[in-house]
């Protein structure tokens, strides 16, 4: 009896990089030759990896069609061969290869759709946490307010883009026609989190962006309140930054408050 182990190493060969150790290994028949048996395993595996790219990535889909999808994810499998027990993380690396890889990278909306859709399914997937409330923030004394550091909901995501893929996203989510793919001139920042069993998301103006990144680089209320001081007037400074954190708490963004 053959080794097992080395038999699903030469397998494995011929599945990802097309070994030919393995023929010795199989037999053929009249009807049905080795390479023909081989190759239905080997194109088996691909398709499947095609088939979870298509359930992760249905707005790049779209975008980018059936025959370009095809390739580009044949391209992505050959780039990126497999390393998971799960096909739930097999397509954590799109958005980075259609932004460094030709032709692809010739078209940033690409790779933007990729960072958004992976973005949503990063936020479902998190780990469920309890939330810190409104009604918690109200027991904090006022004195302790500036002192103040947040800790964010594991399903906090931050994005930066340029294409109106989430717009994009969510008339295909809708089964809808899509609008027409724009650019703006300037990067728009999008916030995505989870709450309960539902995924959101919206976008930011440039303060609430900067804000919320500083809650979760960690910094203090008064160092947040410090900083909106680029955008808002001094005097209305802190009345804006509590109506962020209570937005903040209404949409579950915040797993604790911590008074250091």
């Amino acid at each position: 009896m053959k080794d097992l182990s080395r038999l699903q190493a030469v397998f494995q060969g011929f599945i990802l990089n097309s070994d030919p150790a393995v023929n010795a290994e199989v037999v053929g028949t009249a009807k049905v030759d080795v390479a023909t048996r081989l190759g239905i395993y080997a194109n088996a595996y691909r398709l499947r990896l095609l088939e979870a790219l298509d359930t992760d990535y249905p707005g790049l889909h779209t975008i980018a069609g059936d025959e370009e999808f095809e390739r580009l994810g044949r391209a992505y499998i050959e780039a990126h061969p497999s390393t998971f027990r799960s096909l739930r993380w097999f397509g954590d690396r799109m958005s980075e290869f259609l932004r460094t890889t030709e032709p692809y990278c010739d078209y940033p909306v690409f790779a933007e759709m990729a960072a958004f859709e992976w973005a949503m399914s990063d936020a479902f997937d998190a780990a469920d946490t309890a939330l810190a409330t409104v009604e918690g923030m109200a027991t904090v004394a006022p004195e302790a307010w500036p002192a103040l550091r947040f800790t964010p909901h594991d399903s906090l995501r931050r994005l930066d883009l340029r294409w109106n893929v989430p717009t994009v996203w969510k008339a295909i989510d809708a089964e809808q026609d899509p609008p027409a793919l724009e650019e703006s001139d300037t990067p728009i920042s999008w916030l995505v989190w989870r709450r309960d069993l539902r995924t959101y998301f919206r976008s930011l103006d440039v303060a609430e962006a900067w804000a919320l990144d500083a809650m979760v680089r960690g910094e203090t209320f008064s160092m947040i309140c410090e900083g909106l001081t680029e955008w808002i007037d001094s005097q209305n400074v802190p009345m804006h930054a509590a109506g962020l954190l209570k937005r903040w708490l209404s949409d579950g963004l915040i797993f604790e408050i911590r008074q250091t």
